[in-house]
């Protein structure tokens, strides 16, 4: 252990990291960044082809940023270093392998953990004795001990004896300009105490703050919290949308009001849905957990179905818009303005304009969509709907009966989008230093 640990501390071990997605890649540039050797492993080659190339497929993550890391031969990168490859059998070469991949939903709302399953199978055919293992992805308490280890176990090696296991959640916040992958703290729970603290050697080499907690189960409970809290207080807020906008309130006002209070509140605020890969998703890892323990967790499941209602309650108020100006959904031209999930982002994982273009399709509108950082949309696993964005121009705008901002870009010019549209529906505020005394606004 202590030889392991001191390879950390003198940044001389090299770091495995598999999956290089929105976890994965940012994580793999500040290891490397930070002296490491880094290779990382993704079964997508075209993602390895693009990184080999020196080219980014995350808008967050530049080229310019990855290409004095990038090493293109498969020999020992010499750190700092990047090394991209699909070759698992590299593996064996690395001290500590990091597994950052997916962690969805069935059809039915419960765990999948195919991607964790299939992953750890491939560390475990290439362990040897003295690696450190962390699982990264966001997962309910107990992954770590009874479906990870065991996998890691099966060839005879034993957790916390032959080598170290941990959880560390991932806690990215894509496009966060305040913090980033090396000064957000970073939680870690080890199968024993020496498994923490290998862990802790390893992410202390590279991150501000390390916060060891006592098990991989607490850590992997805090992850679920942190994103149940942003879940039920946004269903708050949603809820409250629909309640004001009956009442003849601001929604926007109103939380701006409350906010003036110095203590005990917090405002969030509301949208068309949630989206990305974490608030959407990862409470139902718990909810699904409390059922072993014969628990319902009823807030969480709550404001989960108000989320999910969000991109029927903007297609509604565009219905009602367009009957008040004798239109009809079917057959009207509506255009959707932004489809990443996050402002200035290119991510569209679990994005709510998805659904509400899917339901507007159903319904029998025409719909085409602008994001300056989503050219294309791809098939997902709900949706396949071979649209590109369009650009934004003052006759263009003119074309459609409807516009509905679902993402508010910052690129995005909404004063056109407001003086050249005869009707705009704003589900995120985006208006609010334009369109006052505008009749052609409708928030949602």
């Amino acid at each position: 252990m202590e030889t392991l640990i001191e390879r950390f501390e003198s940044r001389r071990g090299t770091v495995g990291i598999i999956g290089l997605g929105y976890v994965g890649l940012p994580l793999a540039a500040t290891f490397a960044e930070g002296g490491f050797a880094v290779i990382g492993f993704d079964v997508d080659a075209n993602k390895i082809n693009e990184l080999c190339a020196g080219r980014s497929y995350i808008r967050h993550v530049p080229a310019e940023r990855l290409q004095p890391l990038l090493r293109l031969q498969p020999a020992e990168p010499a750190p700092p270093a990047f090394l991209p490859t699909t070759d698992y059998r590299a593996l064996t070469r690395c001290d500590a392998i990091l597994i950052c991949v997916p962690t969805p939903l069935t059809e039915n709302r419960e765990p999948d953990l195919s991607y964790v399953v299939a992953t750890t199978e491939a560390v475990a055919a290439h362990l040897r004795p003295g690696q450190l293992v962390v699982l990264e992805s966001t997962t309910y308490p107990g992954t770590t001990d009874e479906v990870v280890r065991p996998l890691l176990e099966a060839g005879g090696l034993r957790a916390g004896q032959d080598f170290y296991l941990a959880f560390s959640p991932e806690r990215e916040d894509p496009n966060n300009l305040q913090f980033s992958t090396r000064t957000i703290p970073k939680l870690v729970g080890g199968f024993t105490s020496h498994c923490a603290k290998v862990a802790t050697a390893l992410y202390g080499g590279v991150l501000d703050r390390v916060v060891p907690v006592s098990s991989a189960r607490v850590a992997e409970a805090a992850k679920l919290l942190e994103n149940i809290y942003r879940s039920v207080n946004i269903a708050l807020v949603n809820e409250l949308k629909v309640l004001f906008d009956r009442m003849g309130l601001d929604v926007w006002e109103v939380i701006d009001a409350a906010a003036t209070k110095p203590f005990g509140y917090t405002p969030f605020y509301p949208g068309p849905g949630l989206g990305g890969h974490c608030i959407p998703i990862d409470p139902f890892y718990l909810t699904w957990k409390a059922r072993q323990y014969e628990l319902t967790t009823r807030f969480i499941e709550l404001a989960g179905e108000v989320n999910h209602a969000m991109p029927g309650f903007v297609v509604e108020k565009l219905t009602d818009a367009l009957n008040q100006r004798k239109r009809s959904v079917n057959g009207a031209r509506v255009l959707i303005v932004g489809v990443a999930y996050k402002r200035d982002l290119d991510d569209t994982r679990e994005s709510p304009a998805l659904k509400i273009i899917d339901l507007l399709l159903r319904k029998g509108a025409e719909v085409a969509y602008h994001d300056p950082y989503v050219p294309a949309l791809k098939r997902s696993r709900h949706y396949d709907f071979n649209l590109r964005s369009v650009a934004l121009s003052e006759a263009g705008l003119r074309r459609y009966d409807a516009v509905v901002i679902v993402t508010d870009h910052s690129a995005v010019d909404y004063r056109q989008i407001v003086e050249a549209s005869s009707l705009v529906i704003d589900t995120r505020n985006a208006t609010r230093s334009i369109a006052k005394e505008r009749d052609n606004v409708v928030r949602a």
